[in-house]
């Protein structure tokens, strides 16, 4: 087994940072991420459990800044991987440099003439070519991807698997050793454990049933669209200079579009986005005009805008 050294968790040096959910919570919201106390809750519990969480949950709903605010509050380097089809090892844990090693056989070819000087027969040349050191496959020759990038930092650091439900499942059974014990197995060194245990954060945006081996694993963390309330902070802390009443009447349209039968409800990003915009464009209260020309902002399908233009009056009623 190859054990980098011993192994100490990232979350010792910031105890005082993860004392309760209620501190993970404030902290947090300083950050200008405004997050549920149950999103608290269960960074509180990975970090001390030490245990990898699934996000799951829209598109949009923040589970990837959940993993940006997270390593900028613990002061870790967040190391993202980015998933998709046909993800494989190479990519993902580790490559060989290969332009080196092939450099390092041409050294090695110069050289064993003197290795076998004065050899006497086959058996002695063979004995002698096990006792040369080989680095052929060694850390010196290895590239690491972010899975080994994560497990080699010593400062530890916020492994991000982002988006596994597009990886797939023969990858997806690739990660079980590492999201299980934080090691992965490399057949030509062996096993190699973290130095400093990583949180990590894997997000899906359910486009497919993830297997329960990798559920097990993890922690289930499910961040639905927001309530208006907290909604209303988000929008509060991001936006600065925008008008409560309008800011509510963003919030509460926003809140009518996703009970519609939409191929796409807005994301909180693209609520911060329109707000962002009608501020821009120095709108002091919705009407059927603005929301309109700034629909595009909201609904990313045509057929979604159709869908919507003609119940505008309609979705605006109340709201002032």
């Amino acid at each position: 087994m190859f054990i980098l050294k011993q192994q100490i968790s990232v979350i010792i040096k910031h105890q005082e940072k993860i004392a309760s959910p209620e501190i993970i919570q404030s902290r947090y919201e300083d950050l200008g991420y405004i997050c549920s106390h149950s999103v608290a809750t269960s960074i509180y519990l990975a970090c001390h459990l030490q245990k990898p969480i699934l996000i799951e949950g829209p598109p949009g709903v923040g589970k990837t800044e959940l993993a940006k605010v997270t390593a900028t509050y613990l002061n870790a380097p967040l190391i993202r991987m980015q998933c998709y089809e046909g993800l494989d090892e190479s990519k993902a844990l580790y490559e060989w440099k290969y332009g080196k090693q092939l450099l390092y056989t041409q050294v090695l070819k110069e050289q064993l003439g003197d290795v076998l000087r004065g050899a006497r027969g086959l058996d002695e040349s063979i004995a002698r070519l096990h006792d040369f050191g080989d680095i052929f496959y060694s850390q010196e020759f290895l590239e690491p991807r972010p899975l080994l990038q994560a497990l080699q930092s010593e400062d530890g650091a916020v492994l991000l698997i982002d988006e596994i439900d597009k990886a797939d499942q023969e990858f997806e059974a690739f990660l079980l050793e590492l999201l299980s014990d934080y090691q992965v197995s490399i057949p030509e060194i062996g096993t190699v454990k973290a130095v400093s245990t990583p949180i990590v954060m894997l997000t899906s945006n359910n486009t497919r049933e993830l297997g329960d081996a990798l559920k097990r694993r993890c922690l289930h963390l499910y961040i639905p669209f927001p309530d208006a309330a907290l909604e209303n902070r988000i929008l509060a802390t991001q936006v600065e200079g925008l008008d409560s009443q309008l800011r509510e009447q963003i919030v509460a349209l926003i809140g009518k579009l996703r009970d519609m039968p939409l191929k796409k409800s807005p994301a909180v990003s693209e609520t911060i986005d329109w707000a962002r915009a009608l501020l821009l464009l120095n709108v002091e209260e919705l009407d059927s005009h603005w929301v309109k020309e700034t629909l595009n902002l909201l609904l990313k399908f045509q057929d979604d805008i159709e869908l919507v233009e003609p119940e505008i009056k309609a979705l605006l009623k109340g709201l002032r």
